[in-house]
Order: structure tokens, then C-alpha cells, then sequence
């Protein structure tokens, strides 16, 4: 049996548990049910999130341990945490043991309700993208399968919330939508095995690599980084989630919606080369950080090419989900 940590109520909540514990937790006693109680045992199941007041303020760095659940505000209860993630796991697991027993003794709870969400993460060293990952994705295209990954890479300032608009520029009117699962790294990584990669994966999140596509396939000579990299070209969230908290990141259901219609219906098994064996082979050839982004390729159902293409315009309203993880809503203006 997991250990349980509870904390003490007072008032009108501890008259409530007075009177269930009087009688003798009937049924009827529904108040019971608000008490918190955590298990020690599930908080390595946690999600993570950076957020703000609604009305403005300094950022703050808390924890989830649901997706529509309140915030415990870890960097208020103790100084020596961090306001931002990146900082946050480039301290070290023992950190991230005193936040799961803030956590756990239940302190600082705010509202989701009363928070803007920010991203997740806000200046990585290294957002990673890989080309061509969907078995689907080349299908639609009528293109091989690759044989080793296709790595470019977004400029971090792109990254913007899980609710923020997503600016159309003036210089491109291809403005494309693509949904991806990302790897969050926690521990530094360099030229390590596919099967050590999980001790160097802190957890995931949502991407959308949105991409202007003239100026990756027509423009800048081919290379992707400017059509990928424009602002506000990569919303994130709303948490990241630890590796703990999803069962099997090769398994997991991955859609994107524009206006309510669904664009993309896929599932993190078709990609082509796993998110173990991507740190990896991204590890021989750069040092990853606490931190790093490794968006890991999106599934069939972009616009560029559906019959005939589709692209983002003012007004749009773009969702992307994956399971465990969460839903983005960006607006697009």
C-alpha cells in the first residue's frame, strides 16, 4: 500500500470532516470527497506548467496533477526553486523530488481558473524538428520512408503559450499547420545508446510547427529554418508532462482541428523513428540540455497537401491534442 501525506484542514472544512467522521463516513457524506490526500507514490505522476495572473505579474513555476487541475505553485512555497523550468531541471533530480513533496503536502494551490498559462518552456538552447517521422505523413506525399531521421531546427523565440495568437506574416500567405509530440530532455545528453535515452527524457508536451511554406520548399535556397522560425511559429503546452505520467509515448493518440474540423487523426506509433532512438542519434552529434525541444515529427492531414491546399487565414482557430497531455487553442490574426 502507497503511504498517504494529508494535510490538516481548519474551519468550515474541518467542522465537514468532523461531521462525516461522526457518522461514520455514511454515503450521504459527500463533503469527504474535497479533502486533500495525496499519494507519495503517484506525484512522479506530475505536469508541469509556467503561468502568470491573469492580471499580469511575474512568472511562476507550478505543478498539475491532472489536466484541469488547480496549481501548486512550487516556486512560491520554496526560494530555492525556480520561476522556470529550464533552470529548473538543469538543477538536478533532487530538485524535482522537493517539488513532488510540495506536492504531496499539498501547499500553495491556485486556481486554474485564475492563471494565464505561458509556455512550458521559454528559451531552450535547442528546438529540434524532424521531417518526414509519419509513415502517413510521407504516404500523403507519395514519398519513401527514410532511413535515418531528417533533423532542422526553430529559432526558440517562436515558442510562444498554449493559447497565444498565432501572428500570420506579411511575406508569406502558406501558413500550414503541423501537431507534434515533443521530448523535453532533463539530464544532459552526449553520444548515448537508444536504450539509455529514457534516464535523459524528462517528460513531454504539444507543438505545433507551423510553417510557412513557400518559404521552406521555394525560398531561402530550401532551407528550413526561416519558414519554420517566423514569430509565434511554435505554440507549446500546456504542460509537460514527466515520462511517468504517459504509459507508452509510442502510443498515444495525436489530432489537430481548424475551426472544429478535424485535420489530423493519427497515433505516435506510426512514426518512424522512436523518440528513444531520435535523442540518441541526436545526442552523437550535439550536446542536449536540460530543456532541449525534440519535436518529433507530425502525422498525415497538413494542408500543403490536401486537394486542393489548404493554409491558416485570419480568423482561423487552430486545436491540436495528444492524449495524456492536453488540448492548444491558438487563434490565428
Amino acid at each position: 500500500m502507497p503511504s498517504k501525506i494529508c494535510f490538516v484542514l481548519t474551519g468550515a472544512s474541518r467542522k465537514l470532516l468532523k461531521n462525516c467522521l461522526l457518522n461514520k463516513f455514511d454515503k450521504s457524506c459527500d463533503t469527504i470527497s474535497a479533502i486533500r490526500c495525496f499519494s507519495v507514490s503517484s506525484n512522479r505522476k506530475m505536469r508541469f506548467v509556467q503561468y502568470q495572473a491573469k492580471s499580469g505579474g511575474p512568472q511562476h513555476l507550478g505543478a498539475q496533477l491532472s489536466v484541469d487541475g488547480d496549481i501548486f505553485d512550487i516556486s512560491a512555497v520554496d526560494s530555492s526553486i525556480p520561476n522556470s523550468l529550464v533552470k529548473f531541471l538543469a538543477n538536478g533530480n533532487g530538485i524535482v523530488e522537493k517539488a513532488k513533496r510540495i506536492v504531496a503536502a499539498g501547499k500553495s494551490v491556485v486556481p486554474l481558473s485564475e492563471v494565464k498559462l505561458l509556455p512550458p518552456i521559454i528559451k531552450p538552447d535547442k528546438v529540434a524538428c524532424v521531417g518526414l517521422n509519419y509513415k502517413g505523413h510521407c504516404d500523403e506525399q507519395n514519398i519513401p520512408h527514410p532511413r535515418e531521421p531528417m533533423f532542422f531546427s526553430k529559432f526558440s523565440s517562436c515558442i510562444i503559450g498554449p493559447h497565444d495568437n498565432i501572428q500570420l506574416p506579411t511575406i508569406s500567405d502558406k501558413i500550414d499547420w503541423e501537431v507534434e509530440l515533443a521530448v523535453v530532455i532533463g539530464k544532459q545528453a552526449k553520444a548515448i545508446r537508444p536504450d539509455q535515452a529514457c534516464k535523459h527524457i524528462f517528460g513531454y508536451t504539444i507543438a505545433q510547427d507551423i510553417s510557412a511554406r513557400d518559404w521552406q520548399k521555394e525560398r531561402n535556397n530550401g532551407q528550413y529554418l526561416l519558414g519554420k522560425s517566423m514569430d509565434t511559429f511554435c505554440p507549446i503546452g500546456p504542460a509537460v508532462v514527466t515520462k511517468e505520467t504517459i504509459n507508452d509515448a509510442q502510443n498515444l493518440g495525436i489530432k489537430s482541428w481548424v475551426n472544429g474540423k478535424l485535420k489530423q487523426d493519427g497515433n505516435t506509433s506510426d512514426m518512424i523513428f522512436k523518440a528513444d532512438f531520435l535523442v540518441s542519434y541526436l545526442s552523437q552529434i550535439v550536446t542536449l540540455y536540460p530543456g532541449d525541444l525534440i519535436l518529433t515529427g507530425t502525422p498525415s492531414g497538413v494542408g500543403v497537401h490536401r486537394n486542393p491546399p489548404q493554409f491558416l487565414k485570419a480568423g482561423d482557430v487552430l486545436e491540436s491534442e495528444i492524449e495524456g497531455i492536453g488540448k492548444l487553442r491558438n487563434v490565428v490574426v
